[in-house]
């Protein structure tokens, strides 16, 4: 049995340093390289992501440059696996159309994708809630049954996802301590021991690696697409259980657990993965802001949810 990862655990090193792009550079890109698209508008995408900077091309593309080099390995990687995954899943997925080359002053390979319209998911806007959970477990059953042999493993491609969570251990202890006194630490670290300790038992399977709201697109309050796969890959696929805390109500997540047939061991990484996540993000945000709220909101699942059943579970006996 193991915890998803070797002796040497790697070192994630500190956060990238990131790029601009602008309107017009990407204008200059698309009409330098794809000068069919020439004359289609470019248009800033809102709150368009952290890995890439996204802009919307004429009515029906977009286009995603990745903000800094680390980030660029992906590029390749949705070329690749993007066109072998969407055929085998029940959801619409990015599709790729093109793979732009570095020029006009930006420095990396970037991508034009079909857009896919939809409004990013948020507890407030989901029409039924058990019913996106079970769509979202679907969508995770047909991803995991697809053929993990030839696919990417963990590795800087994605940030080491799908491997053991004792990566991210330094930063959620970085995490504990600037949240003391503002949280309940003696709870949260024993949660994150618990994950720590749960067992995986080596069976690689696909995941997508960051199935967060802002990945999930809802059409009329219902899941009708996920985006996003840059930290995709074959591993331990515990991770994609983190929704299960981030967005997912009571309900939703037995529903989630159950058509997965998660095991104790499983539940306890993912609910380690959702923990780790939330407390780096509340960590970096200002007290009184949107973020920090919905942080809030999260640790309360958690801690709620593992005490009220998850701690006499998943620990190693």
């Amino acid at each position: 049995m193991s915890d998803g990862g070797s002796n040497d655990i790697p070192d994630l090193g500190p956060l990238p340093t990131r790029i601009a792009v602008d309107v017009d550079q990407v204008r200059r890109l698309v009409a330098s390289q794809f000068p069919h698209w020439a004359d289609l508008p470019v248009e800033r995408v809102a709150n368009g992501g952290w890995d890439n900077c996204t802009f919307h091309l004429g009515p029906g593309m977009s286009v995603r440059l990745p903000s800094a080099w680390e980030y660029t390995q992906a590029v390749d990687k949705e070329h690749t696996w993007l066109p072998v995954l969407a055929p085998r899943l029940p959801l619409p997925i990015p599709t790729p159309l093109a793979r732009g080359e570095p020029g006009e002053g930006y420095p990396y390979p970037w991508s034009v994708y079909r857009w896919l319209d939809g409004e990013t998911a948020r507890v407030d806007r989901i029409a039924d809630p058990v019913r996106f959970a079970l769509d979202l477990a679907e969508f995770i059953v047909a991803l995991q049954a697809v053929d993990a042999a030839d696919g990417p493993r963990p590795g800087q491609h994605n940030w080491y996802r799908g491997g053991t969570l004792r990566t991210y251990d330094g930063q959620a202890g970085r995490g504990l301590i600037a949240l003391d006194g503002r949280v309940d630490v003696d709870l949260a670290s024993e949660i994150w021991k618990c994950a720590l300790d749960a067992p995986w038992d080596g069976t690689e399977r696909w995941f997508h690696g960051d199935i967060a709201p802002g990945n999930l697109l809802l059409g009329n309050g219902q899941l009708a697409a996920i985006i996003d796969f840059g930290t995709c890959g074959v591993g331990d696929p515990s991770g994609d259980l983190a929704v299960a805390w981030t967005l997912l109500t009571a309900d939703g997540r037995r529903v989630l657990r159950e058509r997965l047939s998660v095991d104790d061991a499983t539940w306890a990484r993912g609910r380690g993965w959702a923990l780790w996540k939330t407390l780096v993000n509340y960590a970096n945000a200002p007290d009184e802001s949107e973020a920090a709220a919905i942080s809030r909101r999260i640790l309360d699942e958690i801690f709620a949810e593992y005490t009220t059943g998850g701690r006499s579970k998943g620990l190693p006996g």
